[in-house]
């Protein structure tokens, strides 16, 4: 009833005549919530069967061990999982997640790793061969990406981090607090495309940024012009996306950065997906939308190392045009009764042993590797895009070189990623526009995979086209979270399923 007494209010602000619309929108709401909540009811079910498959296998461990197990049977125990999940992604049946995937780099990686599995960052005098590994990874990552173009190509700087997310939450927590201290903003506004990387909702979330997301164009990239009339007093940066993740395209960042140079505020390239391809795309003579520190009006960047820099999971490394900037992102502590404390990410400890692996693996690719893996991977994309373009009754979205995704008008697009699943391939569902993914991988250019990928969509596609709809699947959790007009009972599904995870 509150929800409609509320409504009441402020129908009558706006008029008698929009009492009535909004007074019965309102009665609605509570039920088309208690709908929602009973068909997210039948879903959680078979969500918590995905989440947990060994479910009633072997012992529940919700307690300690009243004496330690033998290293050999914990080994045994663990080893018999790692197999069951290893054969999908070696084999290439997956979206993203697993870049690299051979054999001999993994072992080479787990080697390092080994060698410096207590090393700390925090203890820079401990472990100074860590503090080297990262200035160099930075060094490196900037010189890739645009920092030869700058005055001073040493003038790039970065951190290395724990991911895209928190390359991403360092930049905008850096633009807020040099416009708190520069400009006396107060309210900062961050301007993004809609199809920014979620992380940016986070970041707004977490440094109390007000968000303003942009509807994206025709082609899936950001609408410049509507960027431009977003921009007020308070703004502090706008982003965009080098590829964006959902419709793997490049936003108009020449545009975009100038924009933000003239206004006097940060510009953000997330080149998180393609900071370790585009520059050897480029190379190889592929039209690459400039993205990087060449232009002037970029003042930041993301790229992921552990993504196609083939690092080993857990590294990022965020960029910035200068020190100055940079300053903001530092965290110190000079009256902490345990000493002097300082930080230059959100992790205090961090694990060493990562940034020697990612160190480790940037020097034995080299330039050449790059450019022969992103050779390699352009080359199966070019294949999969055109073998879907040729297919009846599914489209591909916008220009994407290797971030495919493809749509229906005349299907419904989450059926044919449940059947791609029955398949064994593991897909990303997307939404807004409804559509799936596939980002492609080293482990897609094995032989035969491209073309096994597609007769199992055409047969897919078949399937949906000729067989009356059937139960179960993702495709009914899809559609929901796609059509739902309350998007709090979204998030509320997507919490239960958070629950579900660190159930034991």
């Amino acid at each position: 009833m509150s929800v409609v007494r509320r409504t009441r209010r402020r129908a009558e602000q706006l008029g008698k005549d929009a009492l009535s619309g909004l007074f019965l929108r309102a009665k609605r709401v509570p039920l088309i919530r208690d709908l929602i909540e009973k068909q997210m009811d039948s879903m959680m079910e078979d969500l918590r069967k995905a989440a947990k498959p060994y479910a009633g296998e072997g012992t529940r461990w919700d307690h300690l061990p009243s004496k330690g197990r033998s290293r050999e049977e914990v080994l045994a125990d663990m080893k018999a999982l790692n197999e069951r999940e290893h054969d999908r992604w070696k084999d290439g049946f997956v979206s993203g997640a697993v870049y690299h995937g051979d054999a001999e780099h993994i072992a080479f990686l787990n080697e390092v790793y080994a060698m410096f599995s207590q090393a700390n960052p925090l203890h820079s005098d401990l472990w100074p061969s860590v503090v080297k590994y990262e200035a160099e990874i930075v060094a490196m990552t900037a010189r890739m990406l645009g920092g030869q173009a700058v005055s001073a190509p040493d003038d790039v700087v970065g951190t290395v981090t724990s991911g895209g997310t928190e390359s991403i939450l360092l930049a905008m927590k850096t633009y807020r607090d040099r416009a708190r201290r520069e400009k006396g903003i107060r309210s900062p506004r961050l301007v993004v495309a809609e199809s920014a990387h979620a992380a940016f909702d986070k970041a707004a979330q977490y440094f109390n940024l007000e968000l303003v997301k942009i509807p994206v164009g025709s082609d899936f990239r950001a609408d410049v012009r509507e960027m431009k009339r977003a921009v007020n007093r308070n703004t502090i940066a706008l982003v965009g996306s080098a590829p964006c993740f959902p419709h793997g395209v490049i936003d108009p960042i020449p545009e975009l950065s100038e924009l933000a140079r003239a206004k006097g505020i940060g510009f953000h390239t997330d080149a998180c997906l393609g900071g370790f391809v585009l520059p050897w795309a480029r190379q190889l003579g592929y039209e690459v939308t400039p993205f990087d520190f060449s232009l002037p009006g970029v003042t930041s960047m993301s790229a992921d190392t552990h993504k196609y820099g083939y690092a080993a999971k857990g590294t990022s490394v965020v960029l910035y045009r200068n020190a100055k900037l940079r300053r903001h992102q530092w965290y110190t502590a000079t009256d902490w009764p345990g000493g002097l404390y300082l930080s230059p990410t959100l992790s205090g400890s961090r694990p060493g042993a990562l940034s020697a692996a990612c160190w480790a693996a940037l020097q034995s690719i080299g330039e050449e590797g790059y450019l022969a893996a992103t050779d390699q991977i352009l080359q199966t994309a070019k294949t999969i895009r055109e073998g879907i373009e040729a297919m009846e009754d599914i489209q591909v979205l916008g220009d994407p070189l290797w971030v495919i995704a493809f749509a229906s008008e005349t299907l419904d697009i989450y059926r044919v990623m449940d059947h791609m699943t029955k398949k064994h391939w593991n897909l990303n569902g997307l939404h807004r526009p409804s559509c799936v993914h596939l980002c492609v991988t080293l482990r897609h250019t094995q032989p035969g995979v491209a073309e096994r990928f597609l007769a199992d969509l055409r047969e897919a596609v078949e399937a949906v086209r000729s067989q009356p709809k059937s139960k179960g699947g993702m495709a009914p959790v899809y559609g929901l979270a796609a059509s739902m007009p309350v998007r709090g009972a979204v998030s509320d599904m997507l919490e239960a399923y958070l629950d579900v995870l660190y159930e034991v």
